[in-house]
């Protein structure tokens, strides 16, 4: 019988066991500006940030291609309250909505057909395991310790569509956009689906 504590290639996990325990990992940097991968929703559901203000959370996982396999990239959709850092909060909750809509038409359309704000696990039946293509931007910023960056979804599409990775030398040109906080963004559209 085996216990809790087994390993797969024998022994057990508490055997020589210290407090401290490295999984390996670190920085990856982002996927380039533009890439357009294959992905599927693998958590969605609504949630709210510190001041109560709610929104819908998605969690992509890459599919293809096999260099990004696995990568995590994250989306907040303003759909019922309005982003408090938006300039325009009414046009960015409209793209929201015409960007859940757009997910759910290539996941089969059930939460179009639904009256009403979808539940959690409304969503996570018409959502989680749907495939497409996502195409990225990339968010880099200040932060408290030094730069950071990160991707964002820019368009869907459906999953028959090629994917593509830009090289060094095909990125397109980023502008330069400095906020009112002093964080340097670079993307030429503020008001998108910017995971922040």
């Amino acid at each position: 019988m085996s216990s809790f504590w087994d390993l797969s290639e024998g022994g057990s996990a508490t055997e020589n066991t210290t407090k401290e325990f490295d999984s390996g990992g670190g920085n990856m940097a982002p996927m380039p500006e533009g890439s357009s991968v294959l992905a599927m929703p693998d958590d969605v559901k609504w949630s709210e940030d510190r001041s109560g203000n709610e929104f819908l959370s998605v969690r992509w996982s890459v599919l293809k291609p096999d260099q990004f396999l696995n990568r995590k990239i994250f989306q907040k959709l303003w759909i019922t309250d309005d982003d408090p850092k938006a300039k325009d909060p009414g046009k960015k909750r409209d793209k929201a909505k015409k960007m859940l809509a757009a997910i759910d038409a290539n996941a089969g359309g059930k939460l179009a057909r639904k009256n009403g704000k979808p539940s959690d696990d409304d969503l996570a039946v018409a959502l989680i395991n749907k495939q497409m293509v996502v195409r990225l931007g990339l968010w880099e910023m200040e932060g408290d310790n030094g730069p950071m960056s990160g991707n964002w979804i820019q368009a869907v599409s459906p999953k028959d569509k090629a994917t593509v990775v830009p090289s060094e030398s095909t990125k397109p040109a980023r502008q330069t956009v400095q906020t009112r906080q002093g964080n340097t963004f670079l993307d030429d559209d503020l008001d998108s689906d910017v995971p922040f």
